[in-house]
């Protein structure tokens, strides 16, 4: 059962949410959003009934100790207590203060082990996408669904169109079904960077020469969510977008036979770095 705090803080979050005209649920950030994004797979679900969890702990522990040094205060001034006692220890006192943390972090470690254990262990996936950083791009490789690759550049403030974000659209979006596990392999081509997506409670750096893994899934309604490189990989960074759209099975089976058409020629196409350097300055 979800505690009541719990609730309350997820009702809030909605409320927050709502207040804002033309949100897009799950999606990407919102004005003065001061919490997560709402979430869109179970493990972020689980990732912020944690957060609700802490918040809730840390609150109570620091209107303790407020209460604490209001009553210390209080009692123990010189006015009120001209002649102060010459107690140097209280062993009651050292055995609460000792016992009561070790009671609350074994609250807090249990279901932050669950969780990282259910992150980390990668579930049965119903397909594999490889992601590769570069700077200023993503590239793409759909290798369960005949081994096409696509890169994913920021759209130009000046190209976007409406309801585009600004910063956050890129000209290729990554697509999956919405009832899929997804396996996500992630490296890098240059420098670090960072594969994060928000709203599905995934973050992993990509390393060159090093193959990084995670997941995500089942994505619990359609529509287009927004990532972005969250490492400091040079000047540039913050213009590495990341796009996924979830779409039906049906619509999912249509894309990709296009995709295999469309991006066919990728590998085998010796202008591509070009045609990525033209797609940078184009950014910028």
């Amino acid at each position: 059962m979800m505690p009541i705090a719990v609730r309350i803080f997820h009702f809030l979050a909605m409320l927050g949410t709502l207040a804002l005209p033309g949100a897009a649920l799950a999606a990407q950030p919102t004005p003065w959003q001061t919490g997560f994004q709402d979430a869109a797979t179970p493990l972020m679900e689980q990732i912020t009934d944690f957060h609700f969890l802490l918040v809730v702990i840390i609150t109570l522990i620091t209107l303790f100790v407020l209460a604490l040094l209001i009553w210390v205060a209080i009692r123990y001034n010189e006015k009120s207590n001209p002649n102060p006692s010459r107690t140097t220890h209280n062993a009651n006192v050292e055995v609460l203060w000792t016992v009561i943390p070790v009671l609350i972090l074994v609250v807090i470690a249990v279901p932050s082990f669950k969780l990282l254990y259910y992150s980390d262990v990668i579930p049965e996936a119903d397909m594999t996408i490889k992601a590769t950083g570069h700077q200023w791009y993503w590239n793409y490789e759909y290798s369960d669904h005949g081994k096409f690759t696509f890169d994913a550049n920021m759209v130009s403030t000046e190209d976007l169109k409406p309801g585009q974000p600004r910063l956050l659209e890129t000209d290729n979006h990554i697509v999956v079904p919405i009832d899929a596990v997804v396996r996500v392999q992630v490296t890098a081509g240059d420098v670090l960077h960072s594969w994060s997506m928000p709203a599905f409670g995934v973050k992993v750096d990509a390393v060159p020469g090093r193959l990084n893994e995670t997941w995500f899934g089942p994505v619990k309604q359609e529509g287009i969510y927004y990532g972005q490189c969250s490492e400091l990989c040079g000047s540039r960074h913050g213009f590495m977008p990341i796009a996924i759209e979830v779409v039906s099975r049906e619509k999912f089976d249509a894309w990709v036979e296009m995709a295999k058409k469309e991006f066919a020629a990728n590998d085998a196409n010796d202008d591509v770095p070009a045609t990525r350097m033209f797609a940078q300055n184009k950014t910028k």
